[in-house]
């Protein structure tokens, strides 16, 4: 039995799960979330309000997918009770970001200032000119918009200037020797 995926998912009150072949939709108080489970796992509920996600053998791929759905599941029911946030700070003369009503628009040294769309479903909190953050109930969807941002400067090892997680520590590297 994989370690992860024989662990029950507690459903908490004010969520609902339904359960339609491979598909499992959550619907709770943020939002509501679907997702369709790989062919050989299966998700059942039980009494109590209880979700298990079970594999029909003990092959390789199997165990690796039973882990993950499990994971998956009770990711979807985090994201809709509580959500997911993700703190980035920037880092730099000059670089600072300004919400521009949903958007977001970067200056990152370049000629140009970079705006960024808010997907659906993500919504960006700007706490000051170097601190925001991305929120979702999607964590998936949460964790790609920020390596996105990141992506757009990511920290120099030598300046540790440029786009960072919030609490990253940054790998620096010696400049060269002068004489």
């Amino acid at each position: 039995m994989s370690r992860i995926g024989k662990l029950p998912i507690q459903v908490p009150a004010g969520v609902d799960v339904t359960i339609d072949g491979r598909t499992v939709a959550v619907k709770g108080p943020k939002g509501s979330l679907s997702h369709t489970v790989a062919a050989p796992i299966e998700v059942t509920k039980g009494e109590d309000g209880v979700l298990n996600v079970v594999r029909p053998n003990d092959e390789r791929q199997n165990k690796a997918l039973h882990g993950l759905s499990r994971t998956l599941v009770a990711n979807m029911i985090t994201g809709v009770t509580q959500g997911y946030i993700k703190a980035l700070e920037i880092s730099g003369v000059g670089y600072r970001v300004q919400a521009k009503g949903s958007n977001l628009e970067f200056a990152l040294g370049y000629s140009h200032p970079i705006l960024i769309e808010a997907p659906e479903g993500i919504t960006f909190k700007v706490e000051s000119p170097t601190k925001f953050s991305v929120e979702g109930i999607d964590k998936q969807k949460v964790g790609e918009v920020s390596a996105k941002i990141r992506k757009l400067r990511k920290p120099d090892p030598y300046k540790a200037k440029g786009v960072k997680y919030a609490g990253e520590v940054i790998r620096r590297k010696v400049g060269k020797a002068g004489k």
